[in-house]
């Protein structure tokens, strides 16, 4: 591998997830703004030159969920940090817009923010539950997340995130994205549904999509060994 490689982890769960597959490259995970010793940013584009300003040229940036949203600012506002863009589970948009069909309804995610602001303990395993709905082995990833989930960030973090899948609509500026793009995403995710994927692969030029069948939201931990050997080729080809 010739260059840096930093991973951006997912809404609430933390670094934990990925450290197995990151820790195999010899890569990097940037905490999320209010994560970790990370400080706030609740400006999404100012999080995203953040990231940038911390980025070796040439870097090889991904992200998950909401950090493959916040890697696609980061690629199309800084093109000469990523040389190299992953997105696990992407979407250009998290919520329904016009034009943009494949997300969930914008009063499913305030009902889910309500959620979070008053119980964040019993509100995690349903929201983890529901993003694993059609995976294979569902119960076993959930598990698995859930117990590599690092602490939770305070609640303003949390709640920075989800103003962020509230608002951001990356349709403009991907793109803008120069990088050579690759999208992994689980045939059945229920929270980024393929199409959504695809039509972002659509907007980046030269995108590719892997799609891994029978996998929802979480495809390092629901097939390990595929996504591994995927992103081994991806950083060394």
């Amino acid at each position: 591998m010739t260059s840096p490689f930093v991973f951006l982890p997912g809404w609430c769960l933390g670094r934990g997830p990925l450290a197995a597959a990151v820790n195999a490259e010899n890569g990097t995970i940037f905490d999320l703004p209010g994560y970790g010793s990370a400080p706030l940013i609740t400006d999404f584009n100012a999080a995203a030159d953040d990231v940038a300003a911390r980025l070796a040229p040439g870097s090889t940036l991904a992200g998950w969920s909401i950090g493959a949203q916040l890697a696609i600012a980061v690629a199309a506002r800084h093109s000469d940090k990523v040389a190299k863009l992953l997105l696990v589970a992407g979407t250009a948009s998290f919520v329904q817009r016009d034009g943009w069909p494949h997300a969930m309804a914008q009063e499913m995610l305030a009902e889910f923010a309500k959620g979070v602001a008053a119980d964040i303990e019993a509100m995690l395993p349903r929201f983890v539950g529901g993003f694993n709905r059609g995976d294979a082995r569902a119960k076993e990833v959930t598990r698995l997340l859930l117990e590599q989930a690092d602490p939770r960030p305070a609640g303003a973090a949390l709640a920075a995130g989800l103003d962020w899948l509230r608002d951001v609509d990356l349709r403009p500026i991907a793109p803008q994205v120069k990088a050579r793009t690759l999208l992994i995403h689980g045939s059945a995710d229920p929270l980024m549904p393929l199409p959504a994927a695809e039509a972002l692969a659509a907007l980046i030029p030269g995108a590719e999509l892997a799609v891994f069948d029978e996998c929802a939201h979480a495809p390092f931990t629901s097939q390990p060994e595929a996504f591994q050997a995927r992103l081994h080729r991806f950083l060394n080809d």
